[in-house]
């Protein structure tokens, strides 16, 4: 199993950060949606939004290297079997995909650190706050990320159906490609 991409299939290096990040996407989602209906005298009350804090930093910065080893690296090449749209949308959905990631992971960041103070990160280290940028700046970002989480949530179920569709209809080797070296 080699560590990079090569024109037939994608490096484990490559998997691993899809499905690290996927699954943090999901996870992330499910915690959000669950931690904003926790009352004061819960014990998650303050525990969850700090582990989502931490794991939304840490996505960032497997964000970061994960465009870095996408820029270095290269993509395998489309099937023949892929459609021209097929390709197209595809690229779309990934870069869509890597926006929606960017925005979100950026107003979490301005919704916590509105009030000046600083991301404790997994209790290892404290990011520092840039302070209040704008006004209502955590209400404007928490909106913002809000409405994005579940945009992303939706593009990324149709991505996975897209992979099934692939796998299952078309039978071809797009899901194997990134399931596996």
């Amino acid at each position: 199993m080699g560590l990079k991409n090569n024109s037939e299939r994608y490096g484990w290096l490559s998997i691993a950060l899809h499905w690290i990040m996927a699954l943090a996407v999901f996870g992330l989602f499910g915690l959000g949606y669950w931690m904003v209906d926790l009352d004061y005298y819960s014990e998650w009350y303050r525990r969850a939004p700090s582990l989502h804090k931490s794991i939304g930093i840490t996505l960032i910065a497997l964000w970061i290297f994960r465009v870095f080893w996408r820029v270095i690296q290269q993509s395998p090449k489309s099937l023949d079997t892929h459609k021209p749209w097929e390709r197209k949308v595809s690229k779309l959905t990934h870069l869509l995909l890597y926006v929606l990631m960017l925005t979100i992971m950026i107003s979490g960041y301005l919704i916590s650190t509105a009030d000046g103070r600083g991301i404790e990160v997994f209790n290892l280290f404290t990011l520092p706050s840039l302070g209040e940028l704008v006004t209502n700046q955590e209400d404007v970002a928490g909106e913002i990320h809000e409405v994005l989480a579940y945009i992303i949530l939706g593009v990324a179920i149709l991505h996975a159906l897209a992979a099934l569709k692939h796998h299952f209809i078309d039978k071809d080797q797009t899901l194997i490609r990134i399931l596996r070296r």
